[in-house]
């Protein structure tokens, strides 16, 4: 019967902060959301959880204090899942930090505390975390030195996407915050270079996204990319959004 599928639990846009709702996003109900998903991710049993990015918000330049507190409570809440735990980095999330500074309060199961792109290996499948967070000349994303609509892989990041899915023999699931099916704002600027990396490895089966709120599929050159809905749109009970994911090797 060969080996048993992976399940992970996946969510993205979570936005928490302590800040008024504004139209459809409520920023203080992520905090509830975030404990539904993880108690109703934990009756499954699931390999890990995935988080997509924009864990945080600092878009109303909260104080360093602030920002902090929000997203320590946010990973304790995630903390409750019952297995490994991994992020994605998110443009809302370096508005009040440097990447090291998100990544040194949150746990990425096993995975070097410094790095933002990283991969790892459960059941027969490759999973890739990539990082989309650098400004077209290279410079990594920190408290505002950047606009959103400015996401690039960084040059060595690329490179290092290509030897990671060189070196593996298994079916590969990519994840990301910004998105790679496409062209505009949302839209990493070198997408289009990454695909070619995607696709030339001829292993890559799926690549799950956030940052358009909506959530999306499409498929490209046999490649499927799911966008997730983000869970901080919408008020009050059933307006949650968080998936789980069953990968079969070879197939999807």
């Amino acid at each position: 019967s060969g080996p048993s599928p992976v399940r992970f639990g996946m969510l993205a846009d979570s936005h928490y902060a302590d800040y008024e709702s504004r139209d459809i996003r409520h920023y203080r109900e992520s905090l509830a959301k975030m404990r539904e998903c993880v108690d109703s991710l934990n009756e499954h049993e699931l390999d890990f959880v995935v988080e997509l990015g924009d864990f945080v918000d600092g878009s109303r330049h909260p104080s360093k204090d602030d920002a902090t507190e929000w997203l320590e409570r946010i990973e304790a809440e995630m903390a409750r899942f019952e297995g490994p735990r991994y992020h994605v980095l998110g443009n809302h999330d370096l508005e009040s930090f440097a990447k090291s500074e998100v990544l040194s309060r949150v746990k990425n199961t096993g995975i070097e505390p410094a790095r933002s792109f990283y991969s790892f290996d459960r059941g027969g499948v490759h999973f890739v975390v990539l990082d989309a967070n650098y400004r077209g000349d290279g410079t990594a994303y920190e408290r505002n030195n950047f606009h959103w609509t400015d996401a690039n892989l960084a040059k060595a990041e690329i490179e290092w996407l290509k030897a990671d899915l060189a070196a593996s023999q298994s079916p590969a699931v990519v994840f990301s915050h910004q998105l790679f099916d496409g062209e505009g704002a949302t839209y990493v600027k070198n997408a289009a270079a990454a695909r070619e990396v995607f696709q030339s490895s001829g292993r890559t089966l799926a690549v799950f996204q956030g940052h358009h709120h909506a959530g999306k599929y499409s498929q490209v050159e046999k490649i499927h990319y799911y966008t997730m809905k983000a869970m901080v749109e919408g008020s009050g009970p059933g307006t949650n959004a968080y998936a789980i994911v069953d990968v079969q090797p070879e197939r999807i």
